[in-house]
């Protein structure tokens, strides 16, 4: 009876802190989809971006002024929604770098859904222009 207690904790648990990974991979994708100047990676990134005029011209200038070649590496990435028992909408606050090039610093809204006992679910709604590097979101 112990043992299978502990595994269905051990379950719950792992697909709570999936979520973390979630979101740090999908932020990562639309990272990469931006530094390769892909508007539509970016657009297909965001939930709801091309349904907003505002969104795909900020999607556009980005993919053009963060332009660059190479991996994208995070530096760090510090999140408002992060541990979430429930539904949370919040700001990310994502450093990232390309070696070779100075950081940049932008703020990414995510939406979570569910619960920790059904399982979150991450989605991006929007990244903004870069920040100063000591900005917060």
């Amino acid at each position: 009876m112990g043992l299978v207690a502990f595994l269905a904790i051990s379950g719950v648990l792992a697909r709570f802190l999936s979520a973390e990974n979630a979101e740090r991979d999908d932020v990562v994708a639309l990272l990469q989809a931006q530094a390769a100047g892909n508007v539509q990676g970016m657009l297909d990134g965001q939930v709801g971006c091309r349904r907003s005029a505002a969104c795909v011209a900020g999607a556009r200038a980005n993919a053009t002024s963060l332009r660059r070649r190479g991996a994208v590496k995070i530096l760090t990435l510090k999140s408002a929604t992060a541990y979430s028992l429930t539904g949370a909408t919040g700001k990310t606050r994502v450093a990232w770098t390309v070696l070779g090039k100075l950081p940049v610093v932008q703020c990414v809204e995510v939406r979570r859904t569910g619960s920790f006992l059904a399982g979150i679910s991450v989605t991006l709604v929007s990244i903004g222009a870069p920040i100063s590097n000591e900005g917060d979101c």
